[in-house]
């Protein structure tokens, strides 16, 4: 280890470079806003410690995040989900970052805490590791936290429990909830980037598969979405009934896991909930069925279940394994049961990420400037920073929008106009 960072290989730098320049010209929202923001440095004397999957759109946040004036730690917020190449690319380039793939369990909180050890001022999260860490290990560091962020449902759920219990220590934007991030990255990022996933890491024919999503919230709904769009015979399993609804009239067939596991081939987990795929479902699939998972952590698929079960294991090619039960019935697993998209393929399209780490850059800049003033609770995106990210991103792509007139605002609030 070096004294600012630690990476798998410095010497994949170049090509991780090559890599963020692409997503740096897919990325025009933030582009703009760099350069906005670049001459007035309002995180100059910010210390932000980051905990964000390490790939090509991370690091043009981080690399904004610096060139808008704040001194950056980061490390990546699941084992596998680091690039490698992206890493080494920010070590080069002068920043602090911890993260290489295939991290342990105590690899991965260990760099954490390196990220914490420059005492800093705000926090970027997904998932909220590196917040409990602070509110677990670090609680001396809360004192001089101005704000964080937090970037995925999961997270987003974590801290909310944390507040409601009067255990948070500093407020929390929860960017995950902003329009412009939950409509566009949970659903279209989420729904490309799983099959992508999917596909990298089985090659095979989605056209005609029985493909069973479990929950349909935002990422759930994207990866239906997407399959039924690649031919997929859709099945959608839930637990709340107006999710339910909104699947069935969005054409998917809604049924419990015990009936869709007779009959699926490809499964994926999007719920944020534990053991949604177990013992009794894999004892129901049948030979060759693939299963896998987008969720944030990996226990949605109790893979132990799946072990126990399993009279042998093999890697049968990257980022799948096959296990082979005692009945000779083969179960596929992708990815060790973590996140599908990001594990086996490159996560999010940069064009969607754009958004959501607008809202992150525009988040740390208020915390930076009003952090001190605003409740120690979780806190909605503004509405009007969600309407100016999608009105930028309009801009980027030559869209035009119309205006109301002056008798169409006050038409709006005339209470008395009617018939």
């Amino acid at each position: 280890m070096t004294d600012h960072y630690q990476v798998k290989d410095l010497s994949l730098a170049d090509a991780g470079m090559m890599r963020i320049s692409w997503a740096e010209s897919r990325m025009p929202v933030l582009h703009t806003l760099r350069e906005r923001y670049r001459q007035q440095q309002p995180l100059k004397g910010m210390r932000i410690a980051g905990c964000l999957h390490v790939t090509k759109e991370t690091a043009v946040l981080v690399r904004t995040l610096r060139d808008c004036g704040a001194d950056v730690s980061w490390s990546g917020c699941n084992p596998l989900s680091t690039q490698d190449d992206i890493a080494a690319a920010l070590a080069a380039d002068g920043i602090s970052i911890y993260a290489w793939h295939g991290m342990s369990v105590p690899e991965f909180y260990w760099a954490i805490d390196q990220t914490l050890k420059f005492s800093p001022t705000l926090t970027l999260d997904d998932g909220a590791d590196l917040i409990m860490r602070v509110h677990t290990e670090r609680t001396d560091l809360a004192a001089g936290l101005l704000g964080g962020t937090e970037e995925t449902t999961t997270g987003v759920h974590r801290l909310r429990a944390m507040s409601d219990a009067g255990k948070l220590l500093y407020p929390v934007v929860a960017v995950n909830d902003a329009e412009t991030k939950w409509d566009f990255d949970n659903v279209y990022g989420t729904g490309q980037s799983s099959l992508d996933g999917i596909l990298r890491a089985t090659s095979v024919l989605l056209a005609g598969k029985r493909f069973v999503v479990a929950g349909y919230g935002h990422c759930g709904k994207g990866c239906a979405i997407r399959a039924k769009g690649a031919g997929c015979h859709t099945i959608v399993t839930e637990v709340k009934p107006t999710a339910a609804l909104k699947a069935t009239l969005d054409g998917h067939q809604v049924m419990t896991m015990d009936e869709a596991a007779v009959i699926g081939d490809i499964f994926i987990t999007a719920t944020g909930m534990r053991d949604v795929i177990s013992g009794r479902h894999f004892d129901l699939m049948k030979d060759g069925a693939i299963v896998c998972n987008t969720g944030h952590y990996d226990v949605e698929i109790r893979i132990p279940e799946l072990e126990q079960r399993a009279k042998s294991v093999r890697t049968i090619r990257p980022n799948c394994e096959e296990y082979t039960l005692a009945d000779g019935r083969r179960i596929f697993l992708l990815a060790k049961g973590r996140l599908v998209n990001l594990a086996a393929a490159e996560g999010h399209p940069s064009e969607v990420m754009d958004m959501s780490f607008a809202n992150q850059f525009l988040s740390l800049v208020r915390l930076a400037t009003a952090g001190k003033r605003l409740e120690v609770r979780v806190h909605d995106v503004p509405v009007e920073q969600d309407e100016e990210v999608a009105r930028l991103k309009l801009q980027t792509m030559g869209i035009t929008l119309d205006v109301l007139t002056q008798k169409q605002i006050e038409y709006a609030t005339d209470y008395l106009a009617g018939t």
